[in-house]
C-alpha cells in the first residue's frame, strides 16, 4: 500500500514564531525521559534532587553535540564556508552520535559534580531515553526528513513536500525498534537486583542496541553526506561502530565486576562520594 504524507511540519504561529511538529515531540521526549529517571531513582531509593541541575547540563550537551557533529561531520564544506551559521539550529540539522556524546559528557560533570556513579546515571539515563529518541524520530517523520531510499513501489510512502518516490520510512522503523528495545529492557530492568555489575551491564546493553539498531537500518536510507555517496559505509555506521564496542566493553566488564565479587550487595548503586571512601 502507498501512503501519500503531506503534513505541513509547522504546527501553528506565534506571531512571527513557528512552533514545529518536531520541536513538539522532542520536548515531549524529553519530558517523559526526565520524569522516568525520577521514577527509577524512586524506585532504588535514590536521592534525586540533583537530577535537575544534571538533566539541564545533559541536554544542552545533546543539543551542542548534535549541532556540531551535523555541521562538521554530515555538511563539512558548507559549514565551514559559512560559519556564522553553526548556531542556527532552528533551520534544523541535529546528529544523533554528537548528541549522544554531547549528552555523555554532561553525565560525565553531573556525576563528578554531584558524586553519583557514573554508570548509573549513564544506564538510567540511556534507558529513559529510548522512548525519547522514538518521538524524535516521529518529529522526523513530520518534517518528511531523514528519507529512507525507494521500495519496489508496491508499498512504501510518498513524502510528497519532496517528490513522488515511494520510500522506506525509515524513521518510523527507527522509532519502532527504539520503543521495542524500551519496553525489553525496562521489563528486565524492574525485575534486577541494582547492583554494579548490573550498572555496566544496562550502560552497555542500551548502547549496543541502540547503535545495532541504527548501523541495520542505515542499509535503508539514503546517503546523509554528500561526500559519502560512493562509501562501502555510511557517516552514520561509521560512527556507530565505535559506540557499538563501548557497548560491548561495557556488557563484559559488568560480568568480570559480577564475577571478581567487586559489586555491593545493597540495592542502590547511586553513592555519594563521601560514603564510598568511608566503606559505608
Amino acid at each position: 500500500m502507498i501512503v501519500y504524507w503531506n503534513i505541513d511540519p509547522v504546527l501553528f504561529h506565534i506571531g512571527p514564531v513557528k512552533v514545529h511538529w518536531y520541536g513538539l515531540f522532542f520536548a515531549a521526549g524529553l519530558f517523559i525521559a526526565y520524569h522516568l529517571v525520577l521514577s527509577m531513582a524512586r524506585r532504588e531509593k535514590v536521592d534525586s534532587r540533583n537530577l535537575e541541575p544534571i538533566f539541564i547540563v545533559v541536554i544542552s550537551g545533546v543539543v551542542i553535540g548534535a549541532r556540531l557533529a551535523h555541521c562538521f561531520l554530515y555538511e563539512p564544506a558548507y559549514y565551514l564556508s559559512h560559519p556564522m551559521e553553526i548556531p542556527a539550529i532552528w533551520e534544523g540539522g541535529l546528529a544523533s552520535h554528537g548528541g549522544i556524546a554531547g549528552g555523555t559528557l554532561g553525565l560525565w560533570w553531573g556525576a563528578r559534580r554531584y558524586g553519583i556513579h557514573f554508570f548509573w546515571l549513564f544506564g538510567r539515563v540511556g534507558l529513559a531515553a529510548l522512548p525519547a529518541a522514538a518521538m524524535i524520530r516521529v518529529g522526523n517523520f513530520f518534517n518528511s526528513e531523514i528519507l529512507g531510499k525507494e521500495t519496489s513501489g508496491k508499498t512504501g510512502i510518498v513524502f510528497a513536500r519532496i517528490d513522488e518516490i515511494p520510500r522506506h520510512p525509515v524513521m518510523l522503523y527507527e522509532a519502532i525498534s527504539y520503543l521495542l528495545i524500551f519496553l525489553v529492557l525496562y521489563f528486565f530492568y524492574r525485575r534486577s537486583r541494582y547492583t554494579r555489575s548490573f550498572d555496566f551491564h544496562l550502560a552497555g546493553v542500551v548502547i549496543l542496541m541502540i547503535f545495532s539498531v541504527r548501523f541495520i537500518l542505515e542499509y535503508y536510507k539514503i546517503p546523509q553526506a554528500e561526500y559519502a555517496a560512493d562509501m562501502i559505509m555510511s557517516v552514520g555506521q561509521i560512527l556507530s561502530i565505535p559506540f557499538i564496542a563501548i557497548g560491548m566493553i561495557l556488557i563484559v566488564s559488568g560480568f568480570w565486576i559480577k564475577n571478581g565479587n567487586t559489586e555491593p550487595d545493597f540495592p542502590s548503586s547511586c553513592r555519594d562520594a563521601s560514603s564510598e571512601k568511608a566503606g559505608r
